[in-house]
Order: C-alpha cells, then sequence, then structure tokens
C-alpha cells in the first residue's frame, strides 16, 4: 500500500466531498416557516468556529433553516477565492451546508469584486455569471437527492440603493444605479436559471432572491425604491424584506398591506407556488443608544405578533434578527438584538421558537404516523396560526 501523502484536512475534505450527501428525513425537511441567522455575532460560548457553534444552537433548537452569509472575508478564509471554494472547501462553512437543514438563506457575494452602481459593464457581468453560475452548479451535484434548497440573495437592497430613508437620499437613486442594480440581478437569475437548466440533478433546489428594507415610502408617499424602480423590471424568483419599517412596531393590517404591495412588484414566474415575498429580518433590540428599550417579555410579545400575522399572509420565511446579537453601542455595550444574550442566557423570544419546532415537529410526525406523508403546507399553516393565537400570555 502506497503511503499517502495528503495533508491530513486535505485528505479529509477530498474524502468529504467524495460521499453522497444524505437524503433528509420528512420531519427534518419541512419548512416550518420560523427561523433565524448567524451574521456578525459579537460572541460565543465555545472553541468552535462561531458559523458552526451558531447553526449547531440553532438546529438543536429545532430550526428547519438556517441563514448566514457566503460572502468573502480574506482575514478568516484566506484560502477561498471563489463562492465554490468557500461553500466547498472551506471547512465551517463546508459542515454547515452539510447539516440537517432542509433551507438554507445566504448572502452570497462573489469574490470577483463587481460593481454596478456607475452602470454594470458586460466584464462585471461575466464575471458575476461565471462565479453565480459555478456556486448553483456545486449545490445542486454536491446535494442532488437530499431534499434541499438554497436561497442566494443579499444584503439590504435600498440601503445599496439610497442609503437612508431621507427625501435628499432620493435623488442617489439616479437613473444609471438603478439600471446598474435591474442588470446585476438579472445576471445573477440568469446565472442561477442556466444552472439550473445544464446540470442534472433531483430532489434539491436553487432559487434567486433580492432583498428590499424601505417599501414603506414608495407606497405611502411613492417615492423611489427597489420596490416600484428595480423589482418590476427584474425576474426574480422571491423578495426577501427586511422589514423593520413595519415591524418595529407591528400592527398586522399594516405588515398585510405592505407584503401584499411588495408581491404585487413582482414579475411572474412559474414552477413556484404560493407566495413569494418572505421576512428575511426583524427584530428588538433590548437597549438603544445606551439607554433599556425593550424588556425581554416585550422583545418576545412583538416577535409573536409580527410572527402570526406573516403566517397569516403567507410568508415562506420569517427570519427573526439574530441567535446572537451583532450590534455595539458606541461604549461597546451590546444592543440586544438577540435570541441568547452575551452571558448565556436564553431569552423569552428563544423559548417561543423552541416550544413553537417542538410542537411543529410532532405536528408533522404525526400526520406523517397517521397518513404516511407530511401535511400539506396551508394545512400546516392553518395550524401554526392556531398555534401562536393560543399563546395569550407572555413567559
Amino acid at each position: 500500500m502506497l503511503p499517502c501523502t495528503c495533508k491530513p484536512l486535505t485528505f479529509l475534505l477530498l474524502f468529504a466531498a467524495g460521499m453522497a450527501a444524505a437524503e433528509l428525513p420528512t420531519v427534518d425537511r419541512f419548512n416550518y416557516i420560523l427561523g433565524t441567522q448567524a451574521i456578525g455575532g459579537k460572541y460565543q460560548f465555545t472553541r468552535q468556529d462561531p458559523l458552526v457553534e451558531s447553526a449547531e444552537v440553532i438546529h438543536a433548537m429545532g430550526a428547519s433553516c438556517m441563514k448566514f452569509d457566503l460572502r468573502p472575508k480574506p482575514k478568516q478564509n484566506p484560502g477561498a477565492h471563489s463562492l465554490v471554494e468557500l461553500a466547498r472547501d472551506e471547512p465551517s462553512h463546508r459542515k454547515v451546508l452539510d447539516m440537517p437543514f432542509a433551507n438554507f438563506q445566504l448572502w452570497a457575494e462573489p469574490f470577483a469584486n463587481t460593481s454596478w452602481k456607475q452602470g454594470f459593464s458586460k466584464a462585471h457581468a461575466e464575471l458575476e455569471y461565471q462565479e453565480m453560475y459555478a456556486l448553483v452548479v456545486h449545490l445542486l451535484k454536491t446535494y442532488s437527492g437530499t431534499g434541499k434548497t438554497f436561497y442566494l440573495g443579499h444584503w439590504e437592497g435600498d440601503n445599496l440603493l439610497r442609503s437612508s430613508i431621507s427625501k435628499s437620499a432620493d435623488a442617489q437613486m439616479t437613473p444609471e444605479k438603478v439600471q446598474g442594480m435591474i442588470d446585476w440581478l438579472t445576471t445573477r437569475q440568469r446565472a442561477v436559471d442556466d444552472a439550473k437548466r445544464d446540470t442534472p440533478h433531483q430532489d434539491v433546489q436553487v432559487w434567486h432572491y433580492t432583498e428590499l428594507n424601505h417599501p414603506t415610502i414608495s407606497l405611502r408617499e411613492n417615492r423611489p425604491t427597489l420596490v416600484n424602480q428595480v423589482l418590476p423590471h427584474v425576474p426574480v424568483d422571491f423578495v426577501s424584506y427586511s422589514a423593520y419599517d413595519v415591524t418595529n412596531e407591528p400592527k398586522p393590517e399594516e405588515i398585510k398591506t405592505v407584503l401584499s404591495y411588495i408581491e404585487s412588484k413582482l414579475t411572474p414566474k412559474s414552477g413556484i407556488q404560493g407566495k413569494r415575498v418572505f421576512i428575511g429580518e426583524f427584530g428588538y433590540s433590548v437597549f438603544h443608544k445606551g439607554k433599556p428599550h425593550h424588556t425581554p417579555q416585550k422583545q418576545d410579545r412583538l416577535s409573536r405578533i409580527t410572527i402570526q400575522t406573516a403566517l397569516e399572509w403567507g410568508c415562506p420565511f420569517i427570519l427573526y434578527w439574530e441567535l446572537y446579537n451583532n450590534e455595539l453601542e458606541a461604549d461597546g455595550q451590546q444592543r440586544g438584538f438577540w435570541m441568547i444574550d452575551d452571558k448565556g442566557v436564553k431569552q423569552p423570544v428563544y423559548e417561543t421558537h423552541r416550544l413553537y419546532y417542538q410542537w411543529a415537529r410532532q405536528f408533522v410526525a404525526t400526520a406523517v404516523a397517521d397518513t404516511g406523508k407530511a401535511p400539506i403546507e396551508a394545512e400546516f399553516r392553518a395550524a401554526a396560526v392556531e398555534y401562536f393565537k393560543s399563546l395569550t400570555q407572555p413567559r
């Protein structure tokens, strides 16, 4: 037998790459709609890679989806030079993608460092296309047969377009910048669609989404934002709504009105059933500008209002920001966008999610035992709404 000259890590990566990913059991692959994310957390409690630690906590809570960023971080991942290398070869990202989550929402930002704000050149479009195409091919091949679904998107698009909701920022949305974003999103969507067309796969899916965060000023004042200037002109699969402008003080009918407004601006897309707008971010800080803002109990109560409303409207995902807080005050104090605080204390909103997953998994398991198959989405959603209606008192 010839001696192996591979370095241990290289050998493990090669071995893992050659293994077929496991098919998710029915209860694990079901979309429980609620989720959270691990992006930029300011603390951790183990010596594991921060992303892996967060993913394991989220999985143990019972979630079937996981949101994190798949973006260049040269200091943290110096060996990765493309999205494929980051997803395939970087151990922490590969481990999390291999975990038994059914749905991943990913901020996919190519290493090619393309730019569209002064117009999206053909050269930059080709670089963006090739890297996104290659990532989709990798995901389809690697996870074929698993039941996993990947949603590739980006961070808050209105912040990229106009930076703020001030009226003076309207002028930042120049025709050149708007067309650049249209061309950028169209290129990314084409890369996803072409890779799916060209790559044999089964029981795995990849979708593309754009994220917006200031639709209310378009709805109420007809001012320019992503929703009315860009969205009607791009064939994206889904829209993520970073929904603080209607969830900071959640009013159910207002939330539903804004969600319907966003949905009305989407171009038709065959092959997707149900609503195509999901809440990619909502959350409530415990501190603001150094002062108490929301008690843990109020943080949970407001979250339940938003969750129940978005469930009733039909959002395919409702993602709480976030597992560990990622924002600090000027003096270094944690702002408290968390499920688990920096002392390791699980907050009421964590327990709301954990107990929901416990109920939801039992609901699906019972349906499988009784009928041999998972419940249909509408049946599960209706039951989930009733579950949240029953939570009349804060924990």
